[in-house]
């Protein structure tokens, strides 16, 4: 089970402004419009890389899932403003712990929908993957749920 990575709404998929995040090409994703920009990790694991700009970040959990949580649309454009990193790569997290900081206001003020993904990049090693319904969610809700 993978907690919501920031409090806010599930919406369906295809009210994601990204192509390839809404058809899922990276793999199954839950797409979260954020209520804060407190990014937590969704579980246990280990920080693999966490962007330079820090609009994004991957994990892998110590189940072996690998996880990619990616903050706004398009913010890879913002070179880093309006965020700020709380990890670093090699990091072990608990779920709950601080990843990133992000700047609602900023990213909308640069002309960015804050709509944060988090996807399960290896979401072919599992047998399902099943994702919760659009609606308010916490860093406690689990979001998805992994099966092998």
């Amino acid at each position: 089970m993978l907690n919501a990575p920031v409090n806010g709404k599930i919406i369906p998929n295809d009210q994601i402004a990204d192509d390839t995040f809404a058809a899922e090409f990276l793999g199954k994703t839950v797409a979260i419009e954020p209520a804060d920009g407190i990014i937590t990790a969704p579980c246990d694991g280990e920080i693999v890389s966490i962007f330079k700009t820090g609009h994004a970040v991957c994990i892998l959990t110590d189940g072996g899932a690998e996880l990619l949580i990616h903050i706004g649309i398009d913010t890879v454009k913002m070179d880093g403003n309006g965020f700020t990193k709380k990890v670093s790569d090699g990091a072990k997290v608990h779920a709950g712990d601080v990843l990133i900081e992000a700047d609602l206001n900023a990213i909308k003020e640069a002309g960015h929908p804050a709509t944060t993904m988090m996807i399960l990049t290896n979401t072919d090693l599992y047998d399902s993957v099943e994702c919760a319904a659009p609606g308010t969610v916490t860093g406690k809700s689990s979001v998805m749920k992994l099966t092998k």
